[in-house]
């Protein structure tokens, strides 16, 4: 649809970051693939060993499973707190008429934060005994029983650590949805009014509609930033007690700088890209579905 002349401009721009693409994410991605058919310590030569490593993920490795269902519950918290929460909170912006910038601004806050900065205040909200933040105030509300180790908990553990990651990037996503919000037709929502809609129905049948492919995109990015989470669980308990907390992401940085076996980290690796694809299908045929009907 452009002239000759704008696709070459196009182009021009476009080739510099494709490039930088190309060489900081399918190349590592390619190379994982490589690496993930070889037997390999990072220093003696590479040993073949064709889908072993594979087998031995899916087949062998009690802990790869588990650190698998531990990634789906670290998933539904984020998502629970980074789209549904955003989504709360983005609708009443739109009706609040005084602080709007103060509050966006504040909800913001957690994403500009080192997150170094952020584990250090989470350990010091989640501290053993009446040193933690978390534990006084259950204290001063005469919950005392209910205060305990949150981060030394099997119980506890996963979500004290998706918490921090949920937190961190709502109000990224608060504003997105907030933005598409703003965009949607002022007359659809009088004419609505009129006819009698109350706030539900007019969330679902105007509004929600209007923002579906902005809801997609912010719901994959969230999910593909969950699933490759690793920061904040590996500063919070380095995946323990145990295996409580532990992530693909934590569980294959172990495997390959701790016990230098980068050929099934990799094999890991490649089933963590695999599993946001996956992801990113289900996403968008889910929402398609429910466009159509």
């Amino acid at each position: 649809m452009l002239p000759s002349r704008s696709r070459t401009s196009v182009l021009v721009f476009l080739l510099p970051p494709l490039l930088l693409y190309g060489a900081a994410v399918l190349l590592p991605i390619v190379q994982s693939l490589f690496l993930s058919f070889f037997s390999w310590d990072g220093i003696t030569d590479l040993r073949f060993v064709g889908l072993d490593n594979y087998a031995e993920m899916f087949a062998g490795d009690d802990v790869f499973w588990t650190s698998f269902l531990n990634s789906l519950g670290y998933v539904a918290v984020c998502l629970f707190m980074q789209l549904g929460a955003a989504l709360v909170v983005a609708s009443l912006l739109l009706n609040l008429t005084r602080g709007r910038q103060l509050v966006k601004t504040l909800y913001l806050l957690p994403a500009v934060i080192s997150t170094v900065a952020i584990a250090i205040l989470f350990q010091r909200i989640y501290a053993a005994g009446s040193d933690g933040m978390l534990n006084q105030a259950l204290a001063w509300v005469g919950l005392e029983s209910l205060q305990q180790a949150w981060l030394s908990d099997v119980d506890t553990v996963l979500m004290a650590v998706s918490i921090p990651e949920g937190w961190r990037f709502s109000g990224l996503y608060m504003l997105i949805i907030y933005a598409a919000l703003l965009a949607v037709p002022k007359e659809l929502e009088e004419a609505a009014r009129l006819d009698g809609a109350n706030w539900w129905q007019l969330f679902t049948q105007i509004r929600f509609p209007h923002i579906r492919p902005v809801w997609a995109t912010t719901t994959i990015m969230a999910t593909t930033y969950a699933l490759r989470g690793f920061d904040i669980p590996y500063l919070l308990t380095n995946g323990g007690p145990g295996q409580s907390s532990e992530l693909l992401t934590t569980y294959m940085y172990k495997t390959a700088f701790t016990n230098t076996d980068y050929g099934y980290a990799s094999a890991m690796s490649v089933f963590i890209v695999a599993e946001c694809l996956i992801a990113v299908g289900l996403i968008v045929l889910l929402l398609r579905r429910k466009a159509d009907a």
